[in-house]
């Protein structure tokens, strides 16, 4: 089974990219399933029905999030409902959702880190606690960790090695060269990177950004616009064991 995972896909550029990169790699690379990160694909901060059922109709099976999903609270009340979109696994008792989804024979697992990311319950321990319960479930689990700390980041996969077939990371925007497979059989990378404006800081208009850094004053950022790179990773796995036979790092540029 070859995975397409998605990095964070930012605003109506990001979007753009999925739309005009995803048929071709589909058919190029025999994806058989796709996950995106979905929690900036609304004007760059948050989601809605509307941005969600975007990417759903270019092919995606689940849309991942992050720390930014309830920027926009209309997509709160379709988080118990059909549409596929998970929230950290992690998140506080109460929260609106699912951290988890199977799928045609693959589970989908959202985790949220804590080190210069927020407070949040413990990602080790709610991935544990999912896993126990895993009595004869689905060998294939992918894992969307979006973190800020690539400590965290590595030592996740490191405490997953052999227990899913994917830990890949999400959150800062900014791809990572060191995708490997982990001695038991984990796929890991730290960040797959951002589906959005290439002349950017992170999405956001660089003099807006700039600014901030300056004067380290308030400002309203902006989306910036232009043409986008589109970054994911394809993870090929062994259906028969969930172990992952490949990872390997895609990334494409509008012209």
């Amino acid at each position: 089974m070859r995975i397409l995972m998605i990095g964070d896909v930012v605003g109506r550029p990001g979007r753009r990219a999925v739309r005009q990169f995803l048929p071709g790699l589909c058919h190029d690379y025999e994806v058989s399933f796709i996950i995106a990160n979905g929690e900036n694909s609304a004007g760059g901060i948050g989601i809605t029905s509307n941005t969600a059922r975007e990417l759903l109709d270019c092919g995606v099976n689940v849309i991942t999030t992050g720390n930014h999903v309830w920027a926009k609270k209309e997509i709160i009340p379709y988080m118990d409902g059909e549409l596929p979109i998970l929230r950290p696994l992690n998140f506080p008792p109460g929260a609106p959702g699912r951290g988890s989804l199977e799928i045609q024979g693959v589970l989908v697992v959202n985790l949220i880190g804590r080190v210069f990311i927020g407070e949040f319950d413990c990602p080790f321990r709610a991935v544990d606690s999912m896993l126990s319960e895993i009595k004869t479930g689905p060998k294939v689990i992918i894992v969307d960790f979006h973190a800020e700390a690539t400590s965290e980041k590595v030592a996740m996969g490191r405490y997953l090695d052999g227990r899913v077939s994917a830990v890949l990371g999400t959150h800062t925007h900014i791809g990572t060269s060191d995708a490997c497979i982990f001695p038991k059989g984990t796929a890991y990378v730290t960040d797959v990177g951002m589906v959005g404006p290439a002349d950017s800081v992170i999405g956001v208009d660089a003099e807006s950004a700039i600014r901030s850094f300056l004067t380290s004053m308030p400002h309203r950022f902006f989306m910036s616009e232009g043409p986008a790179i589109f970054d994911a990773v394809l993870v090929e796995v062994d259906e028969a064991t969930g172990k992952a036979i490949s990872i390997q790092r895609i990334q494409r540029q509008e012209e």
